[in-house]
C-alpha cells in the first residue's frame, strides 16, 4: 500500500504527531497535490493553540506549494505536473447569497485548507481544483509558499484598507513584510509599528523601505490615512484610531484577536472605521499573484524540514521570525 506522511494534530494544546496514512485518491473536482513547500502561518498557531476550533485530528497548514500529482474524475485546466498553490479557503458552496454576490469569503459552507480539510504539513494532499492557484514562475517553491495566506490576506486587508498613501502596519511578519513591498513599489509611505523595543523588526521593516519604522506603543511621527492591524492584540485598535486621519480605516486582518479594550467614542469620531478581513476570494489571488511578480516581491523565508514542525510554531509562538517559515517535506 502507497502512504504518505503528515504532522497531525489531535486535541488543541498538543504537540503535532507524525503519522502515516494511506495515500488518499482525489474524488471528483479534486486533484492530488504532492507538498514541495508550505509556510507556517499565524492562523496554523491559532488552530494548534486551541484559539479557533475546527475539524479534528487535521493537518494544519495552509500556504502550500506544490505540483499535481493525480486528477480526480472532471478535472479540466490542470495536468499532471503543474506546480500550484493551494490557500486557506479550500471550498465554497457557490449558492449561497454570499457566493452569488461574488463575495464567497463569507460562505455558508466553506472548507477551511488545515482547519476544517486536511492542509499542507504533510508529503500530499488533496484539494478542489477550483481552489488552486497555477504560480508566477518568479517564485521559487519555498519562496512562493507565505504569498498564498500572508501575502493573499494581506492584500485583501490593503485593498479593504482604501485610497491610503500613508499606511500603517502594526506587527511586521510574515504578512507585513509582502504587503509593504507592494505598496512601496506602489509609491506609498509606509510606516511599521512592531513589538515595542523590537528593533530587529524596526531595522528589517527600513531595510526594506518602510519610511519610519517604532513600537507600537509609540504614535507613529505623521497621521496615517489608514492603518492595518496584522498582530491579534485587540487593544492595538484603540492605539490605530489615535494615529490615523479623520475618515482613516483601521483594517484588522487576523482571524483571531484578543478583546479590543473600550475607548472613547471621540477616537472613533469624524467619521474613522474598524474592519475586519475575513478569508479571501480566488479573485483575490488572480489579482495578487501577478501583482507580487510585478512587483518584484522576495519573501524573507527559513526554510525548515516538516519533522520539525513543532519548533517552527514554538518560534512563531514566542515572535522569534523575521519574514516567514516554511516546511519543506
Amino acid at each position: 500500500m502507497t502512504t504518505m506522511i503528515a504532522m497531525q494534530l489531535d486535541a488543541p494544546g498538543q504537540p503535532l504527531r507524525r503519522v502515516e496514512r494511506p495515500m488518499p485518491e482525489p474524488g471528483p473536482g479534486q486533484i492530488r497535490v504532492r507538498v514541495r513547500a508550505c509556510g507556517v502561518c499565524r492562523t496554523d498557531l491559532h488552530v494548534v493553540d486551541g484559539d479557533i476550533h475546527g475539524t479534528l485530528p487535521i493537518v494544519p497548514g495552509h500556504e502550500i506549494v506544490g505540483t499535481v500529482d493525480a486528477l480526480g474524475a472532471g478535472v479540466a485546466g490542470l495536468a499532471v505536473g503543474t506546480r500550484v498553490g493551494v490557500p486557506w479557503l479550500g471550498h465554497a458552496c457557490g449558492h449561497c447569497p454570499w457566493c452569488e454576490s461574488g463575495r464567497e469569503n463569507l460562505c455558508d459552507d466553506p472548507l477551511f485548507t488545515g482547519f476544517t480539510r486536511d492542509g499542507g504539513y504533510a508529503s500530499h494532499c488533496l484539494a478542489d481544483v477550483r481552489f488552486a492557484f497555477p504560480l508566477p514562475g518568479a517564485f521559487d517553491d519555498v519562496h512562493a509558499a507565505p504569498l498564498l495566506c500572508a501575502g493573499l490576506i494581506g492584500y485583501r486587508a490593503y485593498r479593504m484598507a482604501g485610497d491610503a498613501d500613508v499606511l500603517g502596519l502594526y506587527g511586521f511578519g510574515a504578512a507585513a513584510h509582502i504587503l509593504a513591498q507592494v505598496a512601496i513599489w506602489q509609491g506609498k509611505r509606509v510606516l511599521a509599528l512592531t513589538s515595542p523595543g523590537d528593533t530587529a523588526a524596526q531595522d528589517f521593516a527600513r531595510g526594506l523601505g518602510c519610511a519610519w519604522a517604532g513600537g507600537s506603543d509609540e504614535l507613529p511621527p505623521e497621521k496615517l490615512d489608514a492603518a492595518i492591524l496584522f498582530a491579534p492584540v485587540g487593544a492595538l485598535v484603540p492605539a490605530a484610531l489615535k494615529a490615523v486621519k479623520k475618515g482613516g480605516r483601521v483594517v484588522c486582518a487576523g482571524i483571531h484577536m484578543s478583546d479590543i479594550p473600550a475607548f472613547p467614542y471621540a477616537d472613533l469620531w469624524e467619521e474613522r472605521q474598524i474592519v475586519s478581513v475575513a478569508n479571501l476570494t480566488r479573485a483575490d489571488g488572480e489579482e495578487f499573484l501577478p501583482l507580487a511578480a510585478a512587483a518584484g516581491v522576495r519573501t524573507h523565508v527559513t526554510a525548515l524540514p516538516l519533522a520539525e514542525a513543532n519548533a517552527a510554531l514554538d518560534r512563531l509562538r514566542k515572535g522569534e521570525v523575521e519574514g516567514a517559515l516554511v516546511l519543506v517535506p
